[in-house]
């Protein structure tokens, strides 16, 4: 069963910065598509970053130059470095993961079918 556990979620002040972190356990496809998201509330989930079992990266235009996604394959773990933080960053950040990467359709949450529970980052400005 493929379990994705999100952490290093929490509270800064705008332009701090955050580490989210997503260990993966029981995934047994040879490829893999990963990605970070977010909710907001009252809006909806919303594609930030994604990489691919080729290292290919893809990213929302509204993190670009400030998130960078990366993953450490000997530890089965997804980072987000967050940089800069904004008021507007503010949501419930999940991780994601799908054995068929499609990187025309990588941000569309409708492409995942593995999920994390979601950590919390808050930004006061």
């Amino acid at each position: 069963q493929v379990q994705l556990v999100e952490s290093g979620g929490g509270s800064v002040q705008a332009g701090g910065s955050l580490r989210l972190s997503c260990a993966v356990s029981g995934y047994t496809y040879s490829n893999i598509l990963m990605g970070w998201f977010r909710q907001a509330p009252g809006k909806e989930r919303e594609g930030v970053a994604t990489f691919d079992s080729d290292g290919y990266t893809n990213y929302a235009d509204s993190v670009k130059g400030r998130f960078t996604i990366s993953k450490d394959n000997a530890k089965d773990t997804l980072y987000l470095q967050m940089n800069s933080l904004k008021p507007e960053d503010t949501a419930i950040y999940y991780c994601a993961a799908d054995p068929f990467p499609s990187r025309e359709l990588a941000l569309d949450p409708e492409t995942y079918n593995y999920w994390g529970q979601g950590t919390q980052v808050t930004v006061s400005s």
